[in-house]
C-alpha cells in the first residue's frame, strides 16, 4: 500500500513537470495505478521485502540470494523473498554512531557500507565489505575487509586496507564515500570521501588535492589488497600508492561499464552541483577547486569557476542536486531497450534517472522514478529486473524500517 501512494503522488507531480508519468483515470484499476510508461520501456514498482534499517548496499548470491547491508553494521539476508531474521555472522567491528536515536552532528553516514561478491565468488566466496572502522579520535575510518561466506556466515575476515583520511576535527567529518567495484581484470576501486573538510580558504591545499591521504580519492588495488605497480602515484615521493585519482568530494556510485571497461562514479557536490565522471588514470577532477555549487545555507560561491587547466570536467551535473547515490550499467534482458544505459539513484531527489551515452558522452537523461523514495543502491538483479533499496532517512541510524522495490517491464514503447 505504501508502494502504491507514493506512485500516486508521483504521477501527479510528473504530470505538473511534463515528466513520464503514471496512468492515472478518474477511477484507476490497481495495474493503471502501477504503470509508469517512459520513452522505451513501461513498468510497474513492485515490493520485494520490507523490514530493512537504512539499507545501504545490495548484491545477489548465484544461489538467488539477496545480500543487504544495513548501515547500523549488520548483513542481512533475503531467501525466496523473505528476509531472515538473524544477521550474518562473524562481520569485523564496526562504528554505527547515532544508533537508536536521531543524529544531528553529520556521523550518521557511518556504519557499514558496501557489500560487493569477489568476481569469481561461485568458486571463492569471498564477499568484500566497507565500513567506518572504529579510530583512536573516535570517529574511525574507511576500512576494507574480505571475508569467506558460507553457511550464512562469514569467516577468515581480513582486513585488506585502511584509509588514512582523517576527519575535520569537527563532530561533522562524515561523508565517507565506500563503494566497491572490481573491473573486468579484476581490479578494486573504492571510494573515499573528502570527510568534509571546509572547502575555504586556499582550495588548492584542500585534503581533496593533497596525495599524502585518502580524503576524495578513489584508490584502485588487487583483489587481495595489494598496490598494484602501474598505479599512477607509485613512485611519487610522498603520495600515497593506493590512489588512482583525487579531487573528489564524496563519491556514492561506483560502476564498470561492462562493454568497454570504463570505471564511472557519481558524486555529491555541495548545494548544487552532483556529478558523473569517468575515472581516468591519475587524474584530478577538481573538487573544491572547480565545480558547480554553492555554500549550504549562505549560497555563498565556493568555486572560482567550472574549469581549470589539470582537471577534469564531470561528463554530467545536476544543478540543483539530486543526492546521487547508486549506479549501475543495465545489461539484462528484461528491458532490451535499455542496455548499456547507467542509472542513477537519487536521495534528495527521490529520483531514478537514465543516462544514456554515446561512447564516454552522456547525450540524454530521463526520470523514470521521482517522489517515491530515497533511492540508496540499485542492483541488477540475475532476473534482469531493477533492484532499489529505499532509505527511510538521511538523519538516523537505526531508524524507521524501509524495504526493496523491483521495477517489472510491462510492455515496449
Amino acid at each position: 500500500m505504501w508502494c502504491r501512494r507514493s506512485l500516486l503522488r508521483f504521477a501527479a507531480l510528473s504530470a505538473a513537470l511534463g515528466l513520464g508519468a503514471c496512468t492515472i483515470d478518474a477511477a484507476p484499476s490497481a495495474e493503471q495505478a502501477d504503470l509508469i510508461q517512459t520513452a522505451f520501456h513501461d513498468f510497474r514498482v513492485v515490493p520485494v521485502v520490507e523490514g530493512l534499517v537504512n539499507p545501504f548496499s545490495m548484491t545477489f548470491t548465484p544461489e538467488g540470494d539477496m545480500l543487504v547491508t544495513e548501515r547500523p553494521g549488520r548483513l542481512r539476508i533475503v531467501r525466496d523473498g523473505v528476509l531472515l531474521p538473524d544477521a550474518v555472522e562473524g562481520l569485523p567491528d564496526i562504528l554505527a554512531l547515532g544508533r537508536g536515536a536521531m543524529s544531528m552532528n553529520g556521523l550518521e553516514q557511518a556504519g557499514l557500507r558496501d557489500v560487493v561478491l569477489h568476481p569469481h565468488f561461485a568458486t571463492n566466496r569471498l564477499l568484500y565489505l566497507s565500513y567506518v572502522k572504529p579510530g583512536a579520535d573516535s570517529l574511525g575510518s574507511l576500512a576494507v575487509a574480505r571475508g569467506r561466506y558460507e553457511g550464512d556466515r562469514l569467516s577468515g575476515v581480513e582486513e585488506l586496507f585502511h584509509a588514512k583520511a582523517d576527519g575535520n576535527g569537527s563532530e561533522r567529518s562524515s561523508m565517507w564515500g565506500g563503494r566497491i567495484a572490481f573491473d573486468g581484470d579484476g581490479y578494486m576501486y573504492v571510494t573515499l570521501g573528502d570527510r568534509q573538510w571546509p572547502s575555504q580558504g586556499d582550495l588548492t591545499a584542500h585534503p581533496a588535492q593533497d596525495l599524502t591521504n585518502h580524503n576524495g580519492t578513489t584508490i584502485r588495488l588487487h583483489d587481495d589488497g595489494r598496490v598494484p605497480t602501474d598505479n599512477p602515484f607509485v613512485s611519487r615521493s610522498g603520495a600515497l600508492p593506493e590512489i588512482w585519482t583525487y579531487g573528489h568530494r564524496n563519491a556514492q556510485g561506483l560502476a564498470v561499464h561492462p562493454e568497454t571497461g570504463d570505471v564511472w562514479l557519481n558524486e555529491h557536490g555541495p548545494q548544487g552541483g552532483d556529478e558523473v565522471n569517468l575515472l581516468r588514470h591519475g587524474l584530478n577532477y577538481g573538487w573544491p577547486v572547480v565545480g558547480y555549487g554553492v555554500n549550504y545555507r549562505t549560497g555563498s560561491a565556493i568555486h572560482g569557476g567550472t574549469h581549470a587547466d589539470g582537471m577534469e570536467p564531470p561528463a554530467h551535473v545536476w544543478v540543483p542536486s539530486i543526492g546521487v547515490s547508486g549506479m549501475l550499467f543495465y545489461s539484462g534482458d528484461a528491458f532490451p531497450d535499455w542496455r548499456g544505459d547507467m542509472f542513477v539513484g537519487g536521495l534528495r531527489g527521490q529520483r531514478l534517472v537514465r543516462l544514456r551515452l554515446d561512447g564516454q558522452i552522456v547525450v540524454r537523461a530521463e526520470t523514470l522514478i521521482q517522489d517515491m523514495g530515497r533511492i540508496r543502491d540499485l542492483q541488477q538483479g540475475p532476473d534482469g529486473f531493477l533492484y532499489l533499496a529505499l532509505d527511510g532517512g538521511e538523519r538516523w541510524v537505526d531508524g524507521p524500517p524501509t524495504g526493496v522495490v523491483r521495477l517489472e517491464p510491462a510492455g515496449r514503447r
